[in-house]
């Protein structure tokens, strides 16, 4: 399933949330996006009705199997990419940054081709991630 850059977004800000505290509300993911509570509460809504989270009578918000699936998905590539880049020498902030937007629009074949190199190389030399 395609799904937009922003719901991609929500769905890995939601599992890195989760990962740190013991749920996760709108109002975490609007302070960790810096984004208004109206705007989170419309993609909440979105995001609900496919089927991507669910929220329970406490407004605590998880990750149904497909939105965990995408979220994975594009974490493992946040991280690969930034982890990458920082070795390489570029900033941790600039990383991070630049990662953010590399990971919406790198094709399956070219992450995967740079997984493998940098699982290659992580056995021969000095680029490690």
């Amino acid at each position: 399933m395609k799904i937009q850059e922003s719901a991609e977004n929500y769905l890995e800000t939601i599992l890195m949330l989760s990962q740190k505290q013991s749920y996760v509300r709108s109002i975490d993911i609007a302070n960790e996006l810096s984004f208004s509570k109206p705007s989170v509460s419309v993609a909440m809504k979105n995001l609900r009705q496919s089927e991507l989270i669910l929220v329970d009578q406490e407004g605590h918000i998880t990750l149904t199997p497909a939105g965990l699936a995408i979220a994975s998905k594009v974490y493992e590539r946040h991280r690969l990419i930034s982890d990458m880049l920082i070795s390489l020498g570029v900033s941790p902030e600039t990383a991070a940054e630049d990662a953010c937007r590399i990971e919406h629009v790198i094709s399956e074949e070219s992450f995967l081709a740079l997984k493998k190199h940098l699982s290659d190389s992580n056995h021969k030399g000095p680029l490690h991630c």
